[in-house]
């Protein structure tokens, strides 16, 4: 996934500022994909540059408002519909584990409890967005929910699988 195809999804539910995008990215889109202010608005210039966004509307102190157009939304149909997802990702966490033998068996169980820590931040996290998002029938709500649940039924088989490694050490 790439910001660009990030930020046409969600130009493609309403039009919207860079500052309404970075609060969707902080609420809807942290755990899936993390942006900051500066590769926000970096990315917007870019893809007004090309023509796939416009500025809508322009406000004080040199807000503007952006929304998706025909060629931005025919975009992100093709990358959804003819760009396979990429399939490589690398994984820290799990890279460590292939090393845990060097640690004393302690150590090893002590990353493992980190992991557990994690996926229980992860899900106490994800659990608060569930409680402070204006969930709607609109489409980025309906499939917001469903990526929410990928994460926390994620978080959840972490904890398990790190509690299972645990066990297998001697």
């Amino acid at each position: 996934m790439s910001l660009r195809h990030a930020l046409l999804g969600l130009l493609s539910d309403r039009p919207a500022s860079g500052y309404d995008l970075l609060k969707l990215f902080e609420t809807s889109l942290a755990n899936v994909w993390p942006a900051t202010q500066s590769q926000i608005y970096t990315e917007l210039t870019k893809l007004a540059g090309t023509g796939l966004i416009t500025v809508a509307a322009e406000g004080p102190r040199g807000r503007k408002e952006y929304a998706i157009t025909d060629e931005g939304l025919a975009e992100l149909r093709h990358w959804l519909t003819e760009t396979r997802p990429q399939r490589t990702t690398r994984s820290d966490v799990l890279l460590r584990v292939f090393f845990l033998g060097v640690l004393t068996p302690e150590q090893a169980r002590g990353y493992l409890a980190e992991l557990i820590e994690m996926s229980d931040q992860g899900d106490e996290n994800l659990r608060g967005l569930v409680e402070s998002v204006d969930w709607d029938d609109d489409d980025l709500s309906v499939y917001g929910r469903i990526a929410l649940e990928y994460g926390l039924r994620f978080n959840a088989m972490r904890r398990e699988w790190a509690e299972w490694a645990a066990g297998q050490i001697k």
